[in-house]
C-alpha cells in the first residue's frame, strides 16, 4: 500500500521559513504527481502548489507564488515544498497528496482529483 508521509513542520516567526517533506513509499514513484494543501482552522482545504510527474510542470496557487517553492527528486522519492517569507495567516496543517498518472505535465489542483494522502504536518507561523 503506498503511504505518503509528510515532514518538517513546527512553530517559526513570521518571515522565517520552512521546508516540508513529503516521502513517499512507492517504487514507482515517478509515475506520481504530487500536489500541496493545507487546511486552517475552520476553513476548507486549499490548494498549494503541484508538480508533474517529471518535475518540470509546477502549479502554484497565485498567493503562494513567489514565497513558495515545489520540487521533486524522483531518485529518493521524495517531494518538498520550501516556504519562505511565512505569515501568520500560512498557519494550517500541510497535506501532501499522489496521484497516479501517464500524463506527464498533469498538475491537479483540486483535492479530489488526488487518491493519496498524507497524515498532514502542523505549520505554525507567530506574528
Amino acid at each position: 500500500q503506498v503511504q505518503l508521509v509528510e515532514s518538517g513542520g513546527g512553530l517559526v516567526q513570521a518571515g522565517g521559513s520552512l521546508r516540508l517533506s513529503c516521502a513517499i513509499s512507492e517504487r514507482t514513484f515517478s509515475s506520481y504527481c504530487v500536489g500541496w494543501f493545507r487546511q486552517a482552522p475552520g476553513k476548507e482545504r486549499e490548494f498549494v502548489a503541484a508538480i508533474s510527474t517529471s518535475g518540470e510542470s509546477i502549479y502554484y496557487a497565485p498567493s503562494m507564488e513567489g514565497r513558495f517553492s515545489v520540487s521533486r527528486d524522483n531518485a529518493k522519492n521524495t517531494v518538498s515544498l520550501q516556504m519562505n517569507s511565512l505569515k501568520s495567516e500560512d498557519t494550517a496543517v500541510y497535506y501532501c497528496a499522489a496521484l497516479k498518472t501517464d500524463v506527464y505535465y498533469y498538475t491537479p489542483q483540486h483535492s479530489y482529483e488526488y487518491n493519496l494522502w498524507g497524515q498532514g504536518t502542523q505549520v505554525t507561523v507567530s506574528s
